[in-house]
């Protein structure tokens, strides 16, 4: 399943910014989660905008070495190979990280310097306006973004 089927914006159409583990489910298939099967069906249905940040591209690269690392090499080809087609499919969708996301993340850091990445993360849906569609609402829920848990639906 593409996570960018429908990508025109509408003012009542939500726009979400996918966070790792979210996607990562989404590999699996028929064997993903219900919920975050049903938040994709339901997002591609209502032709809302589904992005990325840069920053869950280095998150799932950094998956994809540590299986090389550990001698799977096998494992390792089919997640590049899926982590290619993610790249190419989406690279419209993909947002980086800017000087305005930057500073809101520094301010994010205090007094709360913990889970530094989510905190990039937070401010790109934050700067964009995006609602966050995580597992980890407790790592999110402090930073004033929207924060949806398909995995609770």
């Amino acid at each position: 399943m593409k996570i960018s089927n429908a990508l025109t914006t509408t003012a009542a159409v939500p726009v979400y910014l996918i966070d790792t583990n979210v996607i990562s489910e989404l590999r699996k298939g028929a064997k993903a989660d219900a919920g975050v099967r049903r938040f994709f069906e339901r997002a591609i249905a209502e032709a809302s905008p589904l992005f990325l940040s840069v920053i869950t591209v280095g998150e799932l690269r950094r998956g994809v070495e540590s299986i090389r690392h550990r001698g799977d090499s096998r494992q390792a080809v089919k997640l590049e190979r899926w982590l290619n087609d993610v790249l190419e499919q989406h690279q419209s969708h993909i947002l980086d990280i800017t000087a305005d996301i930057a500073q809101l993340w520094g301010v994010l850091r205090v007094p709360h310097p913990e889970n530094a990445l989510d905190k990039q993360i937070a401010a790109t849906a934050l700067i964009h306006d995006l609602s966050l569609v995580t597992r980890n609402y407790k790592d999110f829920s402090a930073t004033g973004a929207r924060v949806l848990n398909p995995f609770s639906e």
